[in-house]
């Protein structure tokens, strides 16, 4: 009796294990393949095949905000202007619009990480849209950095040399190093009305030339004389409608080539920052750049430390005036050309189609 007792307990016993090693056995299984998943680091090129976009496209941070909770996106947004949240809707739906895609994305190339600048010291990066105010943005960045006692005290001369200012451009980084920062440094750009970004660029470039760039008068200018002055002559310097039929040529990639970095002035913000491929964390507009920049202050923390300079009443607003006077002499074929250029522009933040141009 006491026999048949023991084979009973013993047989319990092995079918009380044989239920515990199928319960927890293909869990330790699934632990362990999901944690080998996870710890795989995400590359350029693996988010590119999960996302079956070009590698250049893929940005990992994008990825990221697709797949925060949604309480996680309210909290981000109960506190922003309601004209930022809807500069960056617009941003994401123009972004998403695929007839537009060959107009407002491109490759996160060496040329764009150029355009970005770091601070470190505050996990800041700055993308420079020139002619719209990056000059006092640059300052900013090389006052935090402590160099100077003021920001009145920064020398013009060294803001624009980008070797001895101070402030790190994010190609100089490692890939994985860019990776890191795009994912978690506040990112931000300013723009303003496309076609008046271009009047600013040919009047201080090829006109006034503060700076004394004598390139821009003495070697860049005769080149679009040459090609697109009807009678090629450069008696009167480069005019306005020269410079507009050269932007307007999809065929100018020579020139461009040939003109170098310089082009940085006139080309698109697509072509710059890469706005569809790179997060930004505020976009501010010229046009309201007061309130804007108190804002981007704020945001990325450092409204304690630094403030703006003065921005002069009256100089960001938009000059229609200004524009009709420019364009006024300039062909409706050669508008129409410019426009579907810098659509793009126009598209991804807000800016209205310049009808009283083009019709």
């Amino acid at each position: 009796m006491r026999n048949q007792w023991l084979m009973l307990a013993a047989c319990f016993w092995v079918l009380f294990m044989l239920m515990v090693a199928s319960k927890f056995i293909p869990l330790t299984f699934r632990d362990k393949d999901s944690y080998s998943i996870k710890s795989r680091p995400m590359t350029w090129s693996a988010v590119a095949q999960a996302r079956k976009l070009p590698v250049a496209e893929a940005n990992v941070e994008t990825l990221k905000v697709d797949q925060q909770p949604t309480g996680k996106v309210l909290e981000d947004t109960a506190h922003k202007p309601q004209i930022q949240i809807d500069r960056m809707e617009l941003l994401r739906n123009v972004c998403r619009n695929a007839s537009l895609s060959n107009l407002t994305h491109t490759t996160v190339s060496k040329f764009v990480l150029d355009r970005i600048f770091v601070s470190d010291k505050h996990k800041i990066l700055f993308c420079q849209t020139p002619k719209v105010g990056n000059t006092q943005w640059k300052k900013v960045l090389i006052f935090l950095n402590g160099h100077f006692p003021s920001i009145n005290k920064i020398p013009e001369h060294l803001v624009h040399d980008n070797e001895k200012n101070g402030i790190p451009r994010l190609s100089s980084f490692s890939k994985p190093e860019i990776q890191e920062r795009l994912n978690s440094y506040f990112k931000f750009l300013i723009v303003r009305d496309p076609f008046e970004r271009l009047i600013s660029a040919f009047k201080d470039k090829f006109i006034i030339n503060p700076r004394f760039e004598p390139w821009y008068k003495h070697d860049i200018a005769p080149a679009i004389i040459r090609k697109y002055r009807k009678n090629h002559t450069e008696t009167r310097g480069l005019q306005f409608e020269d410079f507009v039929r050269y932007l307007g040529d999809p065929h100018r990639r020579q020139l461009d080539l040939q003109f170098g970095e310089h082009i940085i002035h006139w080309v698109s913000y697509v072509e710059l920052c890469a706005p569809c491929e790179i997060n930004y964390s505020v976009v501010g507009h010229h046009e309201t750049l007061e309130a804007d920049a108190l804002y981007i202050l704020k945001e990325a923390g450092i409204d304690h430390l630094v403030s703006y300079p003065t921005i002069p009443p009256g100089i960001t607003l938009y000059n229609r005036t200004k524009v009709q006077s420019y364009f006024s002499s300039i062909s409706k074929r050669d508008i129409r050309r410019l426009y579907a250029r810098f659509k793009g522009d126009f598209k991804l933040f807000g800016y209205q189609e310049p009808d009283f141009l083009l019709n």
